[in-house]
């Protein structure tokens, strides 16, 4: 008698990066060939990273839109969320999908008023000057358990450090961190709105 082999599935792939060097044309070709959530896209002046998220990275992204959308939601703030959407410029050799962004009052014209980044890993582009040549006003970087808020200086084209955000300072980005990272997500929106709504 033969006895029954089985297979070891191999672990899932953590986060990866590559940079490969390609022109506008060829970014934009490769862009519009492979849309779709995977890979993720950066390019900047000639130098294109792609990178395939983590289960973690997608986990903690989910769950800060979730949880800043509830936040919207409970202070009647009009937010309207646009995911990954691909943004690009030719003239400034840009072009980017952020983890998620948002406009605040209005819907989505050119580029979004925030833009949100998870680190899971470090990228290999620098993507603070992908955003400041796209002109996106404000950046959430959300890097080991806290985030970083960097708001453009349109004079200098380059991000300043602010302690709240410019578009929606009522939302405590602390409070948002606290709950991010937990794995209870439901429970996890339910103490965000709870303490929303004793203040």
């Amino acid at each position: 008698m033969v006895a029954a082999a089985s297979l070891e599935l191999a672990p899932e792939p953590g986060e990866q990066r590559m940079l490969l060097r390609v022109t506008w044309k060829e970014y934009v070709l490769l862009r519009d060939l492979l849309d779709g959530p995977t890979p993720r896209m950066t390019y900047r002046k000639g130098v294109l990273e792609l990178m395939s998220p983590s289960v973690e990275h997608e986990l903690w992204k989910k769950n800060i839109a979730r949880l800043v959308e509830l936040y919207a939601h409970v202070l009647g703030i009009d937010l309207y969320g646009y995911g990954s959407t691909t943004f690009r410029k030719e003239a400034e050799e840009r072009g980017c999908e952020p983890d998620e962004c948002y406009v605040v009052g209005k819907e989505l014209r050119e580029i979004p008023d925030i833009v949100l980044e998870v680190i899971h890993t470090n990228p290999l582009v620098d993507k603070l000057d992908v955003y400041a040549g796209l002109r996106v006003p404000e950046v959430w970087v959300f890097k080991n358990g806290k985030f970083t808020v960097h708001v453009l200086d349109d004079a200098e084209h380059v991000y300043r450090v602010v302690a709240k955000s410019a578009h929606l300072p009522q939302i405590d980005l602390d409070l948002v961190a606290t709950h991010a990272l937990r794995r209870d997500l439901p429970k996890a929106l339910r103490d965000l709105e709870a303490t929303i709504r004793k203040k």
